[in-house]
């Protein structure tokens, strides 16, 4: 059985590196994800695992082929159990069950591109190609993997035969329902474009309004078109968000004659997916014609759909309905994670954790012992029902 008490030490011990009052900070090849990287690798070791830091930054501990991880770098302003959850979950796990693998992937946040340290691995992106990426707040990719001693390659993917990720689910659904445990039927898809509307840059004072090519003008008209158009495409659980916003000049006293902005979109379905992208370009190119502005669209950023595997899930919930009988629930993840790019080689399952009050990538996550503990229980007696 897994020790809960040293399990709850290693999650506080991993919490403090890089902590800022109740939540971490710990961005990919940060000192500080240096500092946890290397502490991960000491704790694997002590457990009896093969440490390995490979050249994209993942941090292993191999010691057979049950595969069970997360990551443990943060959003800018992040929880403390974001990812970090499931490779401490993992850790403890291999301590009482052999035959199990934990790794901790890098970049799965962002910082430089999406999920990066398990898309390296998974073969769907060269590492060259990574090292190009670079970050909103400076360095590559190429140049920031430098702060992490590489100790050895990346492991070959027929080294495992399965996948685990225990996540807590960054959503309201299981913390409403009073419930512990959601067993994850899929993953959604997402597909993300750039943006950019061109206008011109006038002074404010001066210029009519009828007159302005305003690109703020554009960007609103833009975010009520998109939202018009798919008012008959998307289904209840289909999401899509205008996010990261540039505007050019950025001055009290300028009419903006450029923005760029993400328009992102997330759904089980791909064939849904397809047609909300259809959707979504023909609302950016009436909002460009009607606010005369020039509209560039950057090519598709895409990541699939993801089931989960049957035999793993069933595992899981035969583990989550003994240790919480009538409390859990089958739920598609919203969110994505790093079982998505995993799930290009082995078969894959996750599990959820409550997040209390919903709240994820924000200092004020939190998750109650009870509910860590117990979904390390079910995780740990699904590990040992696959190796037997």
């Amino acid at each position: 059985m897994p020790d809960h008490h040293r399990f709850l030490a290693d999650l506080h011990a991993l919490r403090a590196i890089g902590a800022q009052g109740t939540g971490v900070v710990r961005r990919a090849f940060s000192p500080d994800d240096v500092r946890a990287r290397l502490w991960l690798a000491d704790r694997f070791a002590e457990a009896g695992l093969a440490p390995r830091i490979d050249p994209a930054g993942n941090v292993w501990g191999l010691g057979g082929p049950l595969l069970i991880g997360s990551h443990t770098d943060t959003q800018p302003e992040g929880g403390w159990l974001d990812g970090a959850l499931g490779v401490i979950a993992g850790l403890e796990v291999a301590r009482t069950t052999p035959g199990v693998s934990v790794v901790s992937f890098q970049d799965e946040e962002g910082r430089f591109g999406k999920t990066t340290g398990s898309e390296i691995w998974s073969g769907a992106l060269a590492l060259d190609a990574a090292d190009a990426l670079t970050a909103l707040d400076g360095p590559s990719f190429g140049a920031a993997r430098r702060a992490l001693p590489e100790t050895g390659p990346m492991p070959d993917p027929s080294t495992f035969r399965a996948y685990l990720e225990l996540h807590i689910e960054q959503g309201p659904v299981l913390d409403t329902a009073g419930e512990g445990a959601g067993v994850v039927t899929a993953i959604v898809g997402l597909r993300e474009v750039t943006v950019t509307l061109t206008g011109q840059q006038n002074h404010a004072g001066t210029t009519p309004m009828r007159m302005r090519r305003d690109a703020m003008t554009g960007l609103a008209m833009s975010h009520a078109a998109i939202t018009e158009a798919l008012r008959n495409v998307a289904a209840p659980d289909s999401v899509w968000t205008l996010g990261h916003v540039a505007l050019h000049p950025n001055a009290p006293s300028a009419v903006p004659g450029r923005v760029r902005f993400t328009v992102q979109w997330r759904d089980g379905d791909a064939g849904r997916l397809d047609r909300m992208e259809e959707a979504i370009r023909a609302a950016l190119a009436r909002a460009a014609e009607a606010t005369d502005l020039a509209l560039d669209i950057s090519a598709t950023a895409a990541l699939p759909p993801t089931a989960m595997d049957p035999k793993l899930r069933a595992a899981l919930t035969r583990a989550a309905e003994a240790r919480l009988p009538g409390r859990w629930r089958e739920m598609p993840s919203g969110a994505l994670h790093d079982a998505t790019n995993v799930a290009r080689h082995l078969p894959v399952a996750m599990l959820f954790a409550p997040s209390i009050g919903g709240i994820s990538h924000a200092f004020e996550e939190d998750t109650a012992e009870d509910d860590l503990t117990a979904a390390l229980d079910i995780l740990a007696a699904a590990a040992a029902d696959l190796a037997a």
